[in-house]
């Protein structure tokens, strides 16, 4: 019998949950996804019109179908990751997982021992993890070494080897950080009851062993044994100061998962929070790059299951910004006020500095990829439709209606171009008028780039309101490029940017890069066309000077600078070296007049 088309696959589909995979002409698997109904999902790829050109791409490449029926919603969400970690497919977002995390261990043997590892051996010993930090590790070891007498020697203590006095007690033993169960000195019962209140720590709860504690002091307190009482209140103590910091939130709030997630263009990070209890046990982010374009709500319920599956999490409950299908184990809460809020409010700023910290690293370590996301996230922010790696900006310069000059600087993939900046002297307006003058210098500037057939800017920046922007389109209209180039202006006070035939203007996130660079440019505008502006009014004030002297020409005057480079120079030069340059004749003019 022959493979069935795609589109008898696609007729033939159940509508139950499950996971389908994509395939190409050569059986190589492009994607996997999961759906409450697959006939619904899966045709809605073939039926609709995708805007996303990666998603057309994938349509296109489709050859074959092949499907997998599950129970419920959460087998499909469990299989579909699965399947990606295992496939990696081209389009899929990426699910790596290359640490080997930190745990703890209570080792299965008699009078367990209690350390970190990286290896979980399945012998029946209970492991506590894994953690996200080795800091975090050692601090809840030392934590319970500092409240507990444990054994730390690696003997087998079994029964018949204590009492043939096989083993002698150690320096730990001697220096009280152990009770010498080696020797007999520590019933087994004893230890375990040590051990059963450090696997509630583990877990969170202090409670327990902070009774016990309390009632072991009064207890000492009343038969005046003052010194094992006091001995008893610093562990008190040190118990008490490690939850006070570790306890956030309603210590009611027990065994809960909270999530969020912050996006841009290319990538989504989740964090990932685990409370006990009211303490924070966990705190990991997971960063996901995007293929397909995908939503935050697509990124945020495969994350969830991702990680509580790296990190082996039971929890019931689990707190989101927003509504996610997890299947009907999970109970999902959006919280809106209160100690609920506040901890997802928490979670939301680790995954914001996350985010932060790997803006900076990649900066360093891969300078395309932050570029790439930069230019990404500025052809959203403003609404362009392509990325804007050419940039141009403009910026009169006016001081008290003299020596009017305006700016261009240029920005390629968001850096200073420098080489490419130009300084523009109004030629064709009398006095201050930075609407006329704006017109003038941005006509000129795409003229003589169109007729020297140069590459244009993507995106043209004014510095200025709504009418600096009106002139600035006039031109682009003259030259018939409205429409080619797309123009924004920006206010200073406020930092509004207007777009043409838009009455509303566009406010950016103080913080964005976005306004950043733009902030930038127009500040490097200002500053170069101010730096202009100031060279030719003090090139105009020295050589009004020289041109009081009678019978000395404009040209004397460029020989002279070009020669002395100042007026002052020019006055106190002898008259040998003023005749080495223009003659003798106008040399004694220039002698005669600085004589006076």
């Amino acid at each position: 019998m022959s493979k069935p088309t795609l589109e008898i696959q696609l007729q033939t589909l159940p509508n139950q949950p499950g996971v389908y995979q994509y395939f190409d002409a050569n059986d190589k698997i492009l994607y996997v996804g999961k759906a409450k109904d697959l006939k619904k999902r899966v045709s809605s790829y073939f039926t609709k019109n995708h805007d996303y050109g990666k998603t057309k791409v994938l349509v296109k490449k489709i050859a074959s179908i092949k499907h997998i029926v599950v129970e419920t919603e959460t087998d499909a969400l469990l299989l579909e990751n699965n399947l990606i970690k295992k496939y990696q497919p081209r389009y899929n977002v990426l699910l790596k997982d290359d640490k080997s995390y930190p745990w703890i261990c209570i080792k299965k043997e008699r009078f367990p021992r209690v350390f970190s590892t990286r290896r979980v051996i399945k012998d029946g010993s209970e492991y506590f993890g894994p953690y996200t930090s080795m800091k975090t590790v050692k601090t809840l070891l030392d934590l319970v070494k500092g409240v507990y007498m444990l054994r730390t020697c690696n003997y087998d203590l079994a029964e018949d080897k204590i009492h043939t006095g096989k083993f002698k007690v150690c320096l730990e033993y001697h220096l009280g950080n152990c009770k010498g169960p080696c020797e007999g000195y520590q019933s087994e019962e004893d230890y375990q009851k040590d051990i059963t209140a450090i696997r509630e720590i583990l877990k969170g709860n202090f409670r327990e062993s902070l009774v016990q504690f309390k009632q072991q002091m009064k207890a000492h307190a009343e038969i005046m044994e003052f010194e094992e009482a006091q001995r008893i209140k610093e562990k008190i103590d040190i118990l008490e100061n490690y939850q006070a910091k570790s306890t956030v939130v309603n210590p009611k709030i027990s065994n809960v998962d909270v999530f969020s997630i912050v996006s841009d263009e290319g990538y989504g990070y989740v964090n990932f929070l685990q409370l006990s209890y009211g303490s924070i046990i966990r705190s990991h982010t997971l960063e996901i790059k995007k293929k397909l374009d995908e939503t935050d709500h697509t990124l945020l319920s495969l994350a969830i299951i991702e990680i509580r599956q790296r990190f082996h999490s039971m929890s019931k409950e689990v707190y989101v910004p927003f509504e996610v299908d997890l299947g009907e184990d999970i109970k999902v809460s959006i919280p809106k006020l209160g100690d609920k809020k506040r901890i997802l409010d928490l979670s939301e700023r680790n995954a914001k500095y996350y985010r932060m910290e790997r803006f900076k690293q990649v900066k360093i370590i891969d300078p395309d990829r932050h570029v790439n996301r930069v230019m990404a996230q500025m052809k959203t922010d403003l609404r362009l439709s392509e990325e804007p790696r050419h940039i141009e900006c403009f910026d009169n310069s006016n001081i008290q209606g003299t020596n009017p000059v305006a700016a261009c600087v240029v920005f390629k993939n968001g850096k200073p171009s420098k080489k490419d900046y130009r300084h523009f002297n109004i030629k064709t307006v009398d006095g201050p008028d930075d609407f006329a003058s704006m017109e003038e210098v941005v006509y000129r500037r795409y003229k003589r780039l169109v007729e020297e057939e140069q590459p244009l800017p993507q995106l043209i920046i004014i510095d200025g309101g709504k009418g600096q922007l009106s002139s600035a389109l006039k031109s682009l209209d003259l030259l018939n490029l409205r429409g080619k180039i797309a123009i924004i202006g920006i206010a200073k006070r406020l930092e509004e940017l207007f777009y043409p035939d838009d009455p509303i203007p566009l406010y950016l996130d103080k913080k964005s890069e976005t306004l950043k660079i733009i902030q930038q440019l127009r500040n490097e505008a200002h500053r170069f066309g101010i730096e202009h502006h100031r060279n030719r009014r003090s090139k105009g004030a020295l050589t009004t000077e020289l041109e009081l002297i009678p019978g000395i020409g404009e040209q004397s005057i460029i020989d002279l600078m070009t020669h002395f480079k100042t007026v002052n120079r020019i006055s106190k030069a002898s008259k040998e070296d003023l005749e080495s340059v223009i003659g003798a004749s106008r040399a004694q003019k220039i002698i005669d007049f600085y004589k006076k």
